[in-house]
């Protein structure tokens, strides 16, 4: 997980920042984009792709992440601008958010098969959050960053779609509650025509 980052400390970078989002294929909700800079040399034990761990497991790292990273930040870009500018962009502006919201400005970024638009020298990794140390670190931060906002604030505000459960992806449960309640105004309308028919899209 340290094999991109040794070859880069070896070159003179001292704060390297791990990038990447979640939320890309969701049908509610911000695409959230998260940075993280950690020490070079740092080694956190479990950490790996958010999606190969458990809640409980990237809540204990997200906390370890945090106290021992150099400087982290998250950013969110919402719906109405994932329906406006699509989904692509919408989650390289969070990640160009992100990365110019570190506290501590980085001089090299890791990133998650994508490309940040900052003047940075930057490298694109395919799974990058399954073979990058730093930018699994940024998955997780910002996986749970997104679900936290799940669950403490979508659910309240948004009660009858199960977002605390299905997170805004397009599962058989959420798709059911769309057909009964409609659209929110946190729905990515540019998404919903792939999932529905017309005669179902005429009745929200």
């Amino acid at each position: 997980m340290l094999q991109y980052e040794q070859s880069l400390w070896q070159e003179g970078y001292t704060a390297l920042a791990g990038v990447d989002e979640v939320g890309r294929g969701c049908l509610f909700g911000d695409v959230v984009a998260a940075a993280v800079i950690l020490p070079p040399g740092l080694i956190i034990e479990g950490v790996n792709d958010s999606k190969k761990l458990s809640e409980k497991k990237r809540d204990q790292l997200y906390d370890v992440i945090l106290k021992e990273c150099v400087a982290w930040s998250a950013a969110r870009v919402d719906a109405e601008t994932i329906d406006r500018i699509n989904i692509k962009q919408a989650a390289r502006l969070a990640m160009k958010i992100a990365v110019e919201s570190l506290e501590v400005p980085s001089d090299y970024l890791l990133i998650d098969a994508e490309k940040v638009d900052v003047q940075l020298p930057q490298q694109s990794i395919i799974k990058g959050d399954a073979t990058s140390q730093t930018i699994a670190a940024a998955s997780i931060v910002a996986k749970v960053t997104r679900d936290r906002l799940c669950k403490e604030e979508w659910e309240l505000e948004y009660p009858a779609y199960g977002i605390a459960i299905h997170k805004g992806y397009a599962t058989k449960l959420h798709r059911e509650r769309l057909l009964e309640n409609g659209p929110s105004r946190l729905h990515r309308k540019s998404f919903l025509g792939n999932l529905f028919s017309e005669e179902q899209l005429s009745l929200f």
